[in-house]
């Protein structure tokens, strides 16, 4: 199989060159490769990298992830998050590979308390949401054969993510306040790469199965509650590191205003996914668990 990877660098794309490594030769670009274009703000080079690649299978992992600086250029966000991604689409669709991309709870407006559904309407509060949303719909209306999976918080031991602030600033500060009304699911960039290459193989033998799909670690949690578990698990883990913090504090989402609106449900119902290819999503406490004893 040959297998085409974009977006190499981001903490995603850093795992799924693990990932799909046992399922054929994978050529991995970003948007600094030089042999072929990768730089999704240039849409038409890579049209021309797919087609002197001729993929049987193209994962994107790239895209503009920066959601409150997305308000401010939101033609850059539309480019990286939606005409690019649409311009995969159309040349998988060409060439009859499959397309595996990766979309977002922010397309969602947050209302409610229960898990959202694939079958439920997109509402997105930001630009970043409303992006995401219209790359799926290009995909969609490709024809191509695709894998849409919608995922939400997701962190990696590699590079900065929430786990590692919390840490830093509970060896630096008495007193840390933590949004406590926002609820998801933290979902590890190796799940996903994982459940990636699963469904990649899965596919091949029932490609009926192909779609969009929600995918994140089980059970739920807020930021405040992430923080207190990351702080505890480290604190017992590591006696020797000196945490300062005495209080965690909850507080609202509006005590930190943004230039982008969050959703304060990013819950994700991902039966489908689990029924469909055979899965168990293990819960988020042993993704964070196992990241915390890489870092630490």
């Amino acid at each position: 199989m040959n297998i085409l990877l974009l977006g190499k660098g981001g903490q995603v794309g850093w795992e799924l060159q693990r990932s799909l490594a046992v399922l054929g030769v994978v050529t991995a670009l970003d948007f600094d490769s030089r042999d072929h274009c990768g730089d999704f703000s240039n849409p038409e080079g890579v049209r021309a990298a797919v087609r002197a690649l001729r993929p049987d299978v193209i994962v994107n992992a790239a895209a503009h992830t920066a959601v409150d600086k997305a308000e401010s250029e939101p033609e850059l966000a539309r480019l990286l998050n939606a005409t690019t991604p649409g311009v995969l689409a159309e040349e998988a669709a060409r060439q009859g590979a499959w397309l595996v991309h990766y979309s977002t709870d922010y397309v969602f407006d947050g209302s409610g308390a229960r898990p959202w559904t694939e079958a439920d309407a997109p509402a997105p509060l930001s630009v970043y949401g409303a992006t995401k949303w219209e790359g799926e719909q290009l995909i969609a209306q490709s024809g191509c054969r695709h894998l849409i999976l919608r995922t939400s918080w997701v962190y990696a031991a590699r590079g900065g993510n929430f786990a590692k602030t919390m840490l830093r600033l509970a060896q630096e500060r008495e007193r840390l306040t933590v949004i406590d009304d926002q609820w998801g699911a933290p979902t590890s960039a190796e799940l996903l790469a994982d459940v990636t290459a699963h469904a990649i193989r899965h596919l091949q033998r029932r490609p009926e199965d192909g779609g969009l799909y929600h995918c994140v670690a089980g059970g739920e949690t807020t930021w405040h509650s992430y923080a207190k578990y990351v702080i505890s698990h480290a604190s017992k883990a590591q006696p020797a590191i000196k945490m300062k913090a005495i209080e965690i504090i909850p507080v609202p989402t509006s005590a930190f205003p943004t230039p982008a609106r969050r959703p304060h449900n990013s819950r994700l119902d991902t039966h489908k996914l689990q029924s469909t290819f055979g899965l168990q999503l293990p819960h988020w406490q042993q993704g964070v668990a196992r990241m915390l004893t890489e870092i630490l």
